[in-house]
């Protein structure tokens, strides 16, 4: 079988997208699993190659066909106005959100044509993406609307290890994302929940390296404190997330909980777990990344197309020094070539 084309969009040039990109480019993994290439702006590229002193030739393409990666050769395939290589250094420029923009259309119209096999996107910044005139609050909701799903969700990914992450991994499949906390109580609903464990459960099985032997086990968080005390701290609990328990375990689901959130993180650490689903952003990013930022993969579920990212944003604060730790990079592009010798039943919508 030959190997996945994968486009990796550069991300927005003012952040540490093109310097984890070449430091991934680097680790043999990558090329042994995969055919990358790049999107974006070629003289962005080259600049991060000269700032990590890396002897790594940077080549325009004019289609993916044209791609021949190899460990001192990178594809790039030119995306979007030559005036992203003008955007300075950590800061939050149009020009810099409109790059961004330009390289995950470019790159998802590839994979909706299925030219490539998936994509692997480096970090956009929002301020930058909303400057431009782009108004989505991140990747998610932007490539949901390219494809025309409704039904996606973020999964927070951390692969297995000889440690205490269990047999596939651990996945947390956020129920609401990328919105104030206010608004989070209008957003959960006991369809959606349901259609969060339906893609966890999903995603875990696609992410085991053979045939699982049993169903993912799949935990739902609570929203209030101890799991609302039977009613004395929120009713949400009992109103909306036992329902979806229920309604998950009645379609074969092996899921349970609501659990109050604080202790099934640690549960979910040891094993016991292969997915949990979050009730708001933070709630799952917070407990994944103190678990392993570094190695963390952010999988989009819901999409007809496969697309991971890096579990970070454009980190201005270390952008452009060279110090931008590529690990989270790496694990992207090796989930994303895993996924894509498996077909895209995964990233099929679905609901109660």
């Amino acid at each position: 079988m030959s190997q996945p084309a994968l486009a990796i969009t550069m991300g927005d040039p003012a952040g540490i997208g093109p310097e984890t990109i070449v430091g991934a480019w680097g680790h043999s993994q990558v090329h042994a699993i995969c055919r990358p290439f790049v999107v974006g702006n070629c003289t962005v590229m080259r600049r991060a190659v000269q700032l990590l002193q890396g002897d790594i030739e940077v080549v325009e393409i004019e289609s993916p066909e044209d791609a021949h990666p190899s460990l001192f050769s990178i594809p790039c395939l030119s995306a979007g106005s030559p005036e992203a290589a003008c955007v300075s250094p950590a800061t939050i420029d149009p020009c810099g959100g409109q790059a961004a923009f330009d390289a995950v259309i470019c790159a998802a119209h590839l994979a909706q044509t299925e030219r490539i096999a998936g994509l692997v996107t480096a970090p956009l910044n929002k301020a930058a993406l909303n400057a431009a005139g782009h108004h989505f609050p991140g990747h998610t909701e932007l490539l949901s609307r390219t494809c025309g799903v409704k039904q996606t969700t973020m999964m927070l990914y951390l692969p297995p290890t000889d440690d205490k992450i269990g047999r596939t991994g651990l996945g947390i499949v956020h129920a609401t994302l990328h919105m104030a906390l206010r608004d989070i109580f209008q957003h959960l609903q006991v369809e959606r929940i349901v259609t969060c464990a339906q893609l966890a459960e999903r995603a875990m099985k696609e992410l085991s390296a053979t045939t699982p032997s049993a169903a993912p086990r799949i935990g739902i968080c609570a929203l209030n404190p101890h799991a609302g005390e039977n009613g004395i701290f929120g009713k949400e609990e009992l109103n909306i997330l036992a329902p979806a328990v229920e309604l998950g375990r009645n379609m074969g689901i092996d899921v349970s909980g609501p659990y109050p959130a604080d202790s099934l993180m640690v549960r979910a650490s040891t094993g016991e777990f292969d997915a949990l689903v979050a009730m708001y952003h933070d709630q799952g990013h917070i407990a994944l990344k103190l678990l392993g930022m570094h190695r963390a993969v952010n999988i989009t579920l819901g999409l007809p197309i496969i697309r991971t990212s890096v579990a970070y944003g454009t980190a201005f604060d270390r952008a452009w020094q060279g110090h931008a730790d590529p690990s989270s990079m790496v694990e992207a592009i090796v989930t994303a070539a895993r996924l894509a010798t498996k077909g895209h039943s995964l990233f099929a919508s679905c609901g109660p």
